[in-house]
């Protein structure tokens, strides 16, 4: 459907629905994110999280979708990807083996009910191939700053009197250790490495907006 406009898109999924409707039990969208205009939109985001909640429920579905993760962290992206986290039943992460590339590991990140253990696959002409025998105990973990480890009123009251109604400019390294030492004023003990996931995550959640070298804390975030 990349030929049809946003909000046609979504018009053309309630058809297929409608039409199809008892006939079907599995829905796949395969892009999401190409179902609103900003993905960091809370109102896009609320909205159509509320329409895959309404169909999965009036048709009696599954519904499936796909949403790349943040570069640097292993969070989805923008509002809409906090939306879906939050009201998902499961949610599973697809990573590219760091052993061999053409291998992909398929983990419950959260399942409300019982997980299942990581399996690898790799493709073969279109399809995907399950290889029991693929070794995952050297497969290094690309974890980034999860969102659950903190709550957002942990975060305001942190960068609330981190950043005290004004702008902060400063270079990289010491915006990172000023973010160590406000999290640890507040019994929040970050390594380094910690705090630097920690500074990204805080820009992709748009709680900090950097411009250049300057750093300013936006308390209209979306958590």
């Amino acid at each position: 459907m990349r030929e049809y406009p946003t909000k046609e898109r979504i018009s053309i999924i309630e058809y297929a629905l409608s039409k199809y409707a008892g006939r079907i039990g599995l829905v796949i969208i395969d892009g999401i994110r190409d179902l609103v205009y900003d993905i960091n939109n809370a109102t896009e985001a609320t909205e159509i999280t509320g329409k895959l909640m309404k169909w999965s429920q009036e048709l009696n579905i599954h519904i499936h979708t796909v949403l790349h993760l943040n570069k640097g962290d292993d969070n989805t992206r923008g509002h809409l990807g906090t939306e879906l986290n939050n009201k998902a039943e499961s949610i599973l992460q697809v990573t590219k083996s760091d052993l061999d590339a053409n291998y992909s590991t398929v983990a419950p990140k959260f399942i409300r009910d019982i997980e299942f253990e990581p399996f690898t696959f790799y493709i073969d002409d279109g399809l995907p191939v399950l290889d029991e025998n693929f070794d995952l105990s050297g497969t290094a973990s690309r974890k980034g700053f999860d969102y659950q480890e903190l709550s957002k009123e942990n975060h305001r009251e942190v960068l609330q009197e981190m950043f005290n109604d004004s702008e902060i400019t400063c270079s990289y390294d010491d915006f990172v250790r000023r973010l160590k030492d406000a999290y640890l004023a507040k019994g929040f003990n970050f390594g380094i490495n910690k705090a630097k996931q920690l500074k990204t995550f805080l820009e992709n959640k748009r709680m900090v907006i950097k411009n250049d070298k300057t750093y300013r804390f936006n308390p209209e975030f979306y958590y």
